[in-house]
């Protein structure tokens, strides 16, 4: 059987994971949108090939986002 010290330790410790999967996603938000910056310049200068990369950059980053707000509601919840 688990103590209450035990349980709160592991609560604890959850949480910590749960900050530092946030953290690491909010990471991953910022590279994509580094990396889509290029493309973005160069499709506003005419460039079609770097507006499809953009494009699929943008949505990979809207994925991104979403499942960063998904995981900052089930911190918030626990």
């Amino acid at each position: 059987m688990t103590t209450t010290k035990q349980r709160l330790y592991i609560l604890e410790e959850m949480k910590m994971n749960d900050s530092t999967k946030i953290l690491e996603s909010w990471e991953t938000l910022k590279t994509l949108v580094e990396e889509l910056e290029l493309d973005v310049h160069k499709n506003a200068h005419g460039n079609k090939s770097a507006g499809v990369r953009a494009r699929k950059g943008l949505r990979a980053l809207k994925s991104a986002a979403g499942d960063l707000v998904k995981m900052t509601l089930e911190a918030q919840k626990s």
